[in-house]
């Protein structure tokens, strides 16, 4: 994902996609590229916890909410939020009757073992751990970004 930050190609293939596209949207870290792109100057945004401050380079607003839509831009969280962002999409197109019969149709109801999905709930000892772990990946995230936030 990190490359994509600065592959001119594909920036702009997605703000030429963006221009007619009735939505926009992302999930994840794609936020990130459609902030690249320039597409989120001003505009509320979802994207995993770990790399949403980052969208503040691009101009955007960091949203910590697991689905957001900004006009014509939806976004979500991390992976797991991909279902979530998913029936509210199928809501903004086909009504809130229809997601939810895909919601029940998938049998959509979770029910996590553990309230450690977010940096507020699972404590400071795994928070720190996770961090640690991605820091790395999160360092090279950060630096590409940058790049990237120097042209948009």
């Amino acid at each position: 994902m990190n490359a994509l930050l600065n592959d001119a190609e594909t920036l702009a293939f997605i703000r030429k996609q963006a221009e007619t596209a009735k939505y926009v949207t992302s999930v994840c870290t794609g936020s990130l590229v459609l902030a690249a792109a320039g597409l989120l100057k001003g505009k509320r945004a979802a994207c995993h916890w770990m790399s949403r401050d980052m969208l503040k380079e691009f101009g955007a607003i960091p949203d910590p909410s697991r689905v957001v839509i900004d006009g014509k831009f939806i976004s979500g969280g991390g992976v797991t939020a991909g279902i979530d962002f998913g029936l509210a999409v199928a809501a903004e197109i086909f009504g809130e009757d229809q997601a939810k019969a895909i919601q029940l149709g998938i049998e959509y109801a979770p029910q996590p073992p553990f309230n450690a999905g977010s940096p507020e709930t699972a404590g400071k000892d795994i928070e720190t751990a996770i961090r640690e772990a991605a820091k790395g990946r999160q360092a090279e995230r950060l630096a590409a970004v940058r790049e990237a936030a120097s042209r948009v």
